[in-house]
């Protein structure tokens, strides 16, 4: 198994970021470099997605975990690999969130295409993790108005 994370802290409440991911993954763009995503049924486990990163195929993704507030994941497969994409939220104090999202490939042959495919897939985290700060934010400011 191949595996990477990229982990930041928002000053905004996990509620905040837990709805900012749902919007994302029920098909709201966060920015104009955010993949596109359509569910097909409730935002719910076992509910499948399609996932269109910028400037790729689409893709069907699957909700294989769900904990409002606290745990998002799905998994797609792809040949012989598995790959798991979970989004964490943590309360870091004050009113603060720690986000950590991690990419985990698994499979025959994750050993060997792990370092190549995973630093692709994952090059992006930072960016996507600051769009969905900004979402959050964007949505704290337009509920205290």
């Amino acid at each position: 198994m191949w595996t990477t994370e990229y982990s930041a802290v928002a000053d905004l409440r996990p509620e905040l970021m837990w709805a900012a991911l749902r919007d994302l993954h029920s098909g709201v763009r966060l920015s104009d470099r955010s993949d596109s995503f359509e569910l097909h049924g409730p935002f719910a486990v076992g509910t499948e997605i399609s996932v269109t990163p910028q400037g790729q195929d689409t893709f069907r993704s699957k909700i294989v975990e769900l904990v409002e507030a606290e745990v998002y994941a799905d998994q797609t497969v792809f040949g012989d690999l598995t790959l798991l994409f979970r989004h964490t939220f943590a309360p870091a104090g004050e009113g603060r969130t720690r986000v950590t999202h991690r990419l985990e490939i698994d499979g025959p042959t994750s050993d060997q295409v792990g370092p190549e495919l995973g630093p692709q897939i994952s090059a992006d985290f930072p960016d996507a993790m600051d769009d969905l700060f900004a979402a959050a934010r964007q949505r704290d400011a337009a509920r205290e108005k």
